[in-house]
């Protein structure tokens, strides 16, 4: 099969970008995306043909930040007319969708609706400036429509969640979507011991919610004497002012704790360290919409303590392969019962490691995607 690929960005080392990479590698798939820094991606991407797409008006001339950048994406995908012969385009991350405009024969792997515009919405128009807000809202309004015209017409969505699957259905309308989760490779981690640390690795940014790790860490070692331990903090940090800002925040609010450690871009060797020596795998997104860390961290057989939202109440057994808490209070107390309870978080570990390895492997994603891929391209 000749496939496309068309991903928002390749800037950063996330899940999504994770998925695109094998989804790539299967299929010796063209990638088009509107942003390329081959230096904050993951390497294998140097290895594929990707091609810089622009929308080639006076947009890309805007100062960058995150309207223009949201702006000039969306358009270069949707006056995007691919030249080339294929079978499928395979689209990932909004508004790399939008390439439908123009092309048929369309599968949309959706990570999620563009959170900023829907279920976030409010979230992120309360940290607006009073001057900001028409222009966000004018503008969201305006992706809203063209979202709603172009996702009618898409033949085919995968959602890589329940989760997922439910914002398409309440924002699109949409009640053909099927849920295929992505995978991870068990062969790539390791338990390699307890050490006195905490890890959460994410990218830094307000819906990561990295601050919520460090105040459960700080209840954690004035309520719990947790003395000698610390927490780690690593991620990708976008060079975009508004994910820079909160980068900032995050490094002072550690300070001001302490025992906290802030890891920037660290390289994909480092954090599989890290995850294999950890006390236990923290993760706190806001209604996460699946999340890979919580499968990372049962495949180096670490416990995962998640806030109990979004995806991670669909990967993480709660008592069982990981644990699920309510609030900062309930995490802090979490992370003293793994430390005092070394045989039961290796018991976790193991059964975490079982659920993986039978449930979340690429063997068994491409099992059920590779069929979604041909059904859409024989129509």
């Amino acid at each position: 099969m000749k496939m496309i690929i068309t991903q928002s960005n390749l800037t950063l080392k996330g899940g999504a970008e994770r998925v695109v990479l094998e989804i790539a590698k299967r299929y010796d798939a063209k990638i088009y995306t509107a942003e390329y820094d081959e230096s904050r991606t993951f390497e294998g991407f140097k290895d594929l043909d990707v091609e810089v797409i622009s929308s080639k008006s006076l947009l890309s001339l805007l100062p960058y930040n995150r309207l223009s950048q949201g702006m000039s994406y969306g358009m270069a995908f949707y006056l995007k007319k691919v030249g080339e012969d294929y079978d499928l385009i395979n689209a990932h991350v909004s508004p790399s969708h939008w390439i439908r405009n123009k092309n048929d024969r369309v599968l949309w792997y959706c990570h999620t609706p563009l959170r900023e515009v829907y279920d976030l919405y409010k979230y992120r128009m309360n940290m607006k400036k009073a001057m900001e807000k028409p222009v966000y809202a004018l503008g969201s309004m305006a992706v809203r429509s063209i979202d709603k015209k172009i996702v009618d017409r898409i033949e085919g969505i995968v959602a890589n969640s329940s989760n997922t699957k439910f914002r398409i259905e309440k924002y699109f309308g949409r009640k053909d979507v099927s849920v295929i989760n992505p995978g991870v490779d068990p062969k790539r981690y390791a338990n390699n011991g307890t050490e006195k640390f905490f890890f959460y690795p994410s990218r830094f940014s307000p819906n990561k919610r990295q601050e919520y790790a460090i105040k459960a860490f700080d209840i954690f070692k004035r309520k719990y004497r947790g003395l000698g331990y610390k927490l780690v903090l690593a991620g990708a940090v976008s060079k975009d002012k508004f994910y820079y800002d909160y980068y900032k925040y995050i490094k002072n609010l550690a300070a001001e704790v302490q025992d906290v450690e802030v890891l920037k871009n660290a390289e994909d060797e480092e954090v599989y360290s890290l995850m294999s020596r950890a006390t236990a795998v923290l993760y706190t997104p806001v209604d996460e919409d699946f999340g890979l860390v919580p499968l990372e961290a049962m495949a180096s057989m670490k416990p995962i303590i998640a806030v109990g939202q979004g995806g991670p109440k669909e990967t993480i057994v709660n008592g069982k392969t990981g644990y699920l808490a309510r609030n900062e209070e309930e995490m802090a107390e979490l992370m003293n019962f793994v430390r005092e309870n070394p045989k039961i978080a290796e018991q976790i570990g193991a059964e975490g490691r079982k659920r993986v390895e039978l449930k979340y492997s690429w063997k068994e994603f491409f099992e059920k995607f590779d069929k979604e891929a041909r059904r859409i391209a024989k129509a």
